[in-house]
């Protein structure tokens, strides 16, 4: 017989059915299908299956509730997902979500995530060091990259259209090419 996600994605099922053992911890069939349904359209149903079939067996339950809480936060909160609503201390409304999709409920984007996200970035900003603490001093991280944009000058060749077919590879005598590491400049 069919498992549950399987009947709603209208897939083929068998006894060495992955996504079966997914759906365990869910009780109700009506509330696997839903969970399925859903993770299904945000992460395709090709993609849900090639995550699952990624994994070791026994991780598997894991995988699908890790993917349901991630698509449920993802869409209640789209800049910042469940890892936002972690780190904004509102993991509440991801459960809610969770649960409201698997009763069959839609869930959608909230507003205010989105304002609070833009607001709690300022306090963010002011609570954590610009720099980070390595034992009582700050590291000094020197972050300038030096990136410019910087126009060709006219008089420069480009590279010639043809390599040369009779190119060969030459070496110090004891055959080592070059024993200094040499950095290559590559943003000039």
């Amino acid at each position: 017989m069919s498992c549950n996600g399987c009947r709603v994605l209208r897939k083929g099922c068998s006894e060495s059915c992955i996504l079966r053992p997914c759906l365990q911890w869910i009780e109700s069939p009506e509330a696997q299908g839903h969970a399925t349904v859903f993770v299904a359209k945000f992460f395709g149903r090709a993609g849900l299956m090639a995550f699952i079939s990624a994994v070791p067996e026994q991780n598997r339950p894991a995988l699908f509730q890790s993917l349901l809480f991630e698509a449920c936060g993802r869409t209640i909160n789209p800049v910042n997902g469940a890892v936002g609503l972690i780190w904004t201390r509102k993991w509440n409304l991801c459960q809610e979500a969770v649960e409201t999709v698997l009763r069959g409920g839609t869930i959608r984007p909230i507003s205010e995530l989105a304002e609070d996200s833009a607001a709690d970035d300022g306090e963010i900003d002011e609570k954590r060091p610009k720099t980070p603490l390595i034992g009582d001093r700050r590291c000094q991280m020197n972050c300038d990259l030096e990136l410019h944009l910087r126009l060709p000058l006219m008089e420069e060749k480009g590279r010639p259209g043809t390599p040369s077919m009779n190119s060969s590879t030459t070496g110090d005598d004891d055959g080592f090419v070059d024993r200094q590491q040499r950095l290559l400049n590559l943003f000039v």
